[in-house]
């Protein structure tokens, strides 16, 4: 080979080094900027409030922080999405506030196989509101009535669920006392429910859910009274609420019930700049969250910070502190 000939081969060979590095750098990078800009949002069924509110959110996103890939995952809820983020397989989810405390301690029986450590705060958003809603031809008016009923609990180990065995227990009621339970999602409970297989539900969710408006307007409904007194034995996070009359199809009369406040959460690994601006996405603009459902009318700044019981992630401390809300 020429002397000619071997410069040409090294010029080439010395090109081609350099493209692999420039190309290699260009795609890490790219890598780098998805995985930032990555946002998924758990939520829960498609027939609950979890689910609209995250789109709402995920919409947010998309519009305010630049360059972000918002999308939604339909998910059983607050013990699976709290799982998922110990497992960094999400970045913002929806959680019922007794699930929270569950999932930190590692409460085994509510389905936290261990501590879950790396769960951070964003904010609290709207109370939940424990729905039981038994079809008018059960004969079920009281708790005591369900004795030896049908009744659906959600799906096992969601916060739903946990809900459940706690006002069931508050009220003297166990799962044994029931004539068959059923663990089923909102949707799937309403359906048996008109198909008169079923003579109750238990929805742990937001007023207006769709599932329980969907089946009052298909059959006459009684929403079931929980006593100030059942709350009261069942203890924190419960707390005394009223369900409005007029709230759903067929229900004249304010209900009191239990409610347990909802939070919205991220984990450890997610950057601070991200959960800040997601925080700041969703509470500067309200207005678009409780256009997407009542239940977002309920969410306000002032509120933010009540009985948060994990660790606050610092991005959505830098927001809070900027809107001078104390944060824990």
């Amino acid at each position: 080979m020429s002397i000619f000939s071997m410069k040409l081969a090294k010029t080439r060979v010395a090109k081609a080094i350099g493209f692999s590095i420039v190309a290699g750098s260009v795609f890490a990078g790219a890598s780098a900027v998805r995985a930032a800009d990555f946002i998924n949002v758990l939520t829960g069924g498609t027939s609950g409030v979890y689910y609209p509110m995250g789109v709402a959110m995920s919409k947010l996103f998309g519009e305010k922080i630049a360059g972000s890939r918002p999308s939604v995952q339909s998910t059983k809820a607050s013990v699976e999405n709290l799982n998922l983020l110990q497992s960094s397989k999400g970045e913002i989810a929806f959680t019922l506030g007794d699930s929270l405390i569950a999932g930190w301690n590692g409460d085994e029986e509510a389905g936290f196989t261990r501590k879950l450590d790396k769960l951070r705060g964003i904010a609290a958003i709207y109370p939940n509101y424990v729905q039981i809603v038994a079809s008018k031809e059960s004969g079920i008016k009281t708790l005591a009535d369900l004795k030896g009923k049908r009744l659906s609990v959600g799906a096992p180990k969601s916060g739903t669920e946990l809900s459940a065995r706690a006002i069931l227990a508050a009220a003297g009621l166990g799962y044994k006392d029931l004539g068959k339970v059923e663990y089923l999602s909102f949707a799937a409970s309403v359906e048996l429910m008109k198909n008169r297989q079923l003579d109750a539900t238990l929805q742990s969710a937001g007023l207006g859910v769709a599932s329980i408006r969907d089946l009052s307007t298909s059959v006459e409904i009684v929403m079931v009274e929980i006593p100030d007194s059942v709350v009261t034995k069942a203890g924190a996070p419960f707390v005394t609420a009223t369900i409005p009359a007029k709230t759903y199809t067929g229900q004249d009369a304010e209900v009191k019930t239990a409610a347990v406040m909802n939070y919205l959460v991220t984990h450890a690994g997610v950057s601070e700049k991200l959960v800040y601006d997601m925080t700041k996405s969703i509470f500067d603009n309200l207005s678009d969250l409780a256009a997407a459902h009542a239940a977002g009318k309920s969410i306000t700044l002032k509120g933010a910070m009540s009985g948060m019981a994990v660790p606050l992630h610092p991005g959505a401390a830098k927001y809070f502190k900027e809107k001078g809300i104390a944060v824990p």
